[in-house]
């Protein structure tokens, strides 16, 4: 096999490659090696207690903030749990925390160092504003309840805005945002607050102002605390919905403006009413109104209907003027009401006068003269019967009443002998004394006889 060339003729040296956690590693030892144990006394804030105890928080004064922290066996021995804004002195050694490249102070030793100046400067203007009647609940303003316009101070670059334009097209579209543009954070901030407070002020181009920022530590929101900022917003015309930090940061602003909202999302849904809530509340309003608006029409009918019965009853004079003006008022009233009921009114009118003409009297008359002639037809047809019958059951009685008739009888010669005196029937001459008047009765008249003589007698 022949000898492979030299590659390391005439090439350039090779390169040391470190990976980024070696790197981060080299720099570890570099400053822990290279700074002792140091004593650092600063503002603590953006504390934390996670499950596994330790401690983690940062140191800051007005120019710089230091990462903390101390683990579980050295923070039990403080004896007491620090608070953002306590100015504290600590003791500690350099390090890096690898895993993402920033350096940190390790803590070991934590001990109280005052309240903090930015913290007692704060109080201290607090204190003197209170004084002044700056906080006063009597002088704060009510937020309009919708708003034509709606005005935002703050950094036209910041999350903040994006969080609110979000929150007020989603709840209020109808309503544009003004932007007013200013510093939130460093020594122009405060400047800048006081002058975009002053023109939307004095512009009044707006109903009301958002001003807004996002969360920061005490020295990011410090320029929130500066008194020109609080004074210009006790001054402004317009009322002022304070939305700085997250809900644990105070403000002087909050405690100066109209409102405080505890973040800057929070005050754009107290600023912009719900549009949806607001479209539930019309919709319900409708209903309502429409229910109203039929009672009052049913009531309007009655109402009606009994002036109508006490004006036929009402005297034609004086006071059926003053009904009839009532009326007229009445009817115009009730017109405006039933117009959208028309169609359904007059279905129930036809359905009633169907009904009506079904019962009229001339109808009902109708059907019994209906009624009456056929009952008369079957009367007259039920007379004859009973009339026939009769007059054949009376013709059969009268033969069978003339076979046994004593009159019959007469025809054949027979007569019927009474007594003239009493009228009683003779059938013993014994009966008869001579010389008595008798009367027989022939088949056709009577004759009226004495008696001369009797024989037969028994």
């Amino acid at each position: 096999m022949a000898p492979s060339p030299d590659r390391s003729a005439g090439a350039p040296p090779a390169r040391e490659v470190y990976s980024v956690t070696r790197v981060n590693r080299e720099v570890r030892a570099l400053l822990e090696r290279g700074l002792p144990v140091l004593w650092v006394e600063g503002e603590l804030t953006n504390f934390s207690q996670p499950a596994s105890g330790h401690w983690y928080f940062t140191l800051k004064d007005r120019e710089a903030q230091l990462r903390c922290a101390m683990f579980r066996m050295r923070n039990a021995l403080v004896g007491f749990t620090p608070s953002a804004g306590a100015q504290v002195l600590v003791r500690g050694r350099v390090s890096v925390y690898e895993a993402r490249g920033e350096y940190q102070l390790i803590v070991e030793h934590l001990e109280e160092a005052g309240v903090g100046a930015l913290r007692r400067e704060f109080e201290r203007l607090k204190a003197k504003l209170a004084a002044e009647g700056l906080f006063a609940l009597e002088r704060k303003r009510g937020l309009p309840r919708f708003p034509r316009r709606i005005g935002v101070i703050t950094s036209p670059s910041g999350a903040a805005l994006r969080d609110i334009l979000h929150i007020l097209a989603r709840r209020f579209p109808p309503a544009p945002v003004l932007i007013y543009p200013a510093a939130v954070q460093g020594a122009a901030a405060a400047p800048a607050l006081v002058a975009a407070l002053e023109i939307a002020s004095g512009r009044a181009e707006v109903d009301v102002l958002i001003l807004a920022r996002g969360g920061g530590s005490l020295e990011d929101l410090w320029a929130y605390n500066d008194e020109r900022v609080a004074r210009a917003i006790y001054a402004s015309r317009l009322p002022i919905v304070s939305g700085v930090g997250h809900e644990i940061d105070f403000t002087i602003a909050d405690f100066v403006a109209d409102a405080r909202a505890p973040t800057p999302s929070a005050a754009a849904e107290l600023v912009a009413p719900d549009g949806a809530a607001c479209l539930q509340f019309l919709a319900r309003s409708a209903e309502r109104l429409a229910a109203a608006m039929r009672r009052e029409l049913r009531a309007s009918g009655a109402r009606f209907e009994a002036t109508e019965r006490r004006l036929k009853l009402a005297h034609p004079g004086v006071r059926l003027q003053q009904q009839m003006q009532r009326l007229d008022d009445l009817a115009q009233r009730l017109a405006a009401l039933v117009h959208a009921a028309v169609g359904r009114d007059r279905l129930r009118l036809a359905q009633s006068l169907e009904r009506l003409v079904r019962r009229s009297p001339e109808h009902l008359a109708r059907e019994h003269r209906l009624r009456h002639q056929g009952v008369h037809s079957r009367l007259l047809h039920a007379m004859r019967e009973c009339v026939s019958r009769a007059a054949h059951r009376l013709a059969l009685a009268q033969r069978a009443l003339n076979a046994v008739s004593p009159l019959a009888t007469l025809t054949r010669g027979f007569a019927i002998v009474t007594r003239g005196a009493d009228g009683s029937l003779l059938t013993n001459a014994a009966t008869v004394a001579v010389g008595e008047e008798i009367e027989a009765r022939l088949a056709h008249g009577r004759l009226n006889a004495r008696v001369t003589g009797r024989s037969g007698e028994s």
